[in-house]
């Protein structure tokens, strides 16, 4: 590892949340529940919350930094940032552009978040009702392919097939994320666990591999996190989350229209994946946990064996429910219940249980948790994933 990586330079100090409501029930308005969980971000760290001086989001959030800025009483906005993209795959990278700006000094203290309010403002993700289309949508909308769930089954129908892989995957997938949240009291799904009976007897969202346990939820809230340089980090409230590497970006050709890339049957992550080991020095078998966006499960499994926590032909063996649970996981998964079962805070919550694995403070705590992943927005263009660590993995 050269000059040129971000290990252990930056540190999240900060996590806060905004309470997680039901789509379209919180009682107020999007830019009030980005500044909750700002200030409550800036409450965790033990900072005044005047002392940031920038922000970072992803996937065109409507919160505009200098209005938050100026909501917020920061006297020098030095940096905003915005990663490009649609879904969840800038979750990670917005945490990496955030470090970078602080490894560099463009800003000293910056605010990663996501804020939704789909009451305010339409569904996220909806097909859209316009009279007219262009582009990839096109060649799909005639054909009926207009949601998120339509695109991605089509390589997901195609991956799980030429590696015979058994829909019992997607469904240990779920049943971890729902098992997690029983004893996430922030979790929506508490109290409603998930048997395999009642996923397989689920109404279909498209067949083939989309049930109605398979798909996120659709929420309204804000998460946040504040990075500060590690060095700053050490003499703050909380135990530092190290920022040890990231990736962002897609292999070749990965948003071609009409998926005619060189490899559909993918979630992207097939060279993303392999910089993010190459930057941190880390290999698969060091994760001690994974946050892993879902959502849906297919863009999960699909993600989790690219990062090559297992290969395409042991994927039937690996992904149960008891190998992807905390305590007796291999591979402990989504450890707050995530996007399907905690909220869908459009994967910034998995960043925040990945800063709590790291602190020993996760509702489901992962023994000697000093590796924690992140890996953000499978199937879409770009993605990204970053990798977390305690102070023993500086020395």
């Amino acid at each position: 590892m050269g000059r040129r990586n971000l290990y252990g330079k930056v540190a999240i100090c900060g996590i806060g949340e905004s309470t997680y409501y039901k789509h379209g029930q919180s009682p107020d308005p999007e830019f009030v529940l980005a500044l909750r969980a700002i200030l409550k971000a800036a409450e965790d760290a033990g900072i005044n919350a005047r002392e940031i001086d920038g922000f970072a989001s992803y996937s065109n959030d409507r919160n505009d930094p200098s209005r938050l800025a100026a909501a917020l009483g920061i006297n020098d906005l030095k940096f905003a940032n915005m990663h490009w993209g649609g879904g969840g795959g800038g979750v990670a990278a917005a945490v990496a552009n955030a470090a970078a700006a602080i490894a560099v000094g463009f800003a000293d203290c910056v605010v990663v978040f996501r804020a939704l309010a789909q009451g305010q403002f339409r569904r996220f993700g909806e097909a859209l009702p316009d009279p007219t289309v262009s582009g990839e949508a096109a060649f799909l909308s005639p054909y009926g392919v207009m949601s998120p769930a339509q695109k991605y089954a089509v390589k997901a129908t195609r991956f799980m097939h030429e590696h015979d892989i058994s829909r019992s995957t997607l469904r240990a997938i779920a049943q971890a994320s729902y098992h997690h949240a029983q004893t996430n009291p922030r979790a929506l799904m508490k109290g409603r666990p998930l048997s395999g009976e009642k996923y397989d007897e689920s109404r279909w969202i498209v067949e083939p591999v989309n049930r109605l346990f398979d798909c996120c939820q659709e929420n309204d809230g804000a998460a946040a996190v504040i990075l500060v340089s590690a060095e700053r980090a050490r003499d703050l409230r909380q135990k530092p989350a190290y920022l040890l590497g990231a990736a962002q970006g897609s292999d070749h050709r990965c948003a071609a229209t009409v998926m005619n890339g060189t490899n559909v049957a993918s979630s992207s992550f097939t060279t993303v994946a392999e910089r993010l080991y190459e930057a941190t020095g880390l290999k698969p078998t060091d994760v001690d946990v994974v946050q892993s966006y879902e959502n849906f499960t297919t863009g999960v499994l699909m993600a989790l064996i690219e990062h090559g926590f297992c290969a395409p032909e042991d994927a039937n063996d690996f992904f149960t429910l008891q190998n992807l649970s905390a305590g007796s996981g291999r591979l402990p998964l989504n450890t707050s219940g995530g996007n399907l079962a905690e909220c869908y805070m459009h994967g910034m919550g998995l960043q925040l249980e990945a800063v709590r694995q790291i602190r020993g403070e996760s509702c489901n705590q992962v023994a000697e948790a000093n590796i924690s992943m992140n890996i953000a927005g499978p199937m879409v263009s770009p993605v990204s994933s970053l990798i977390m660590g305690s102070e023993e993995t500086l020395t």
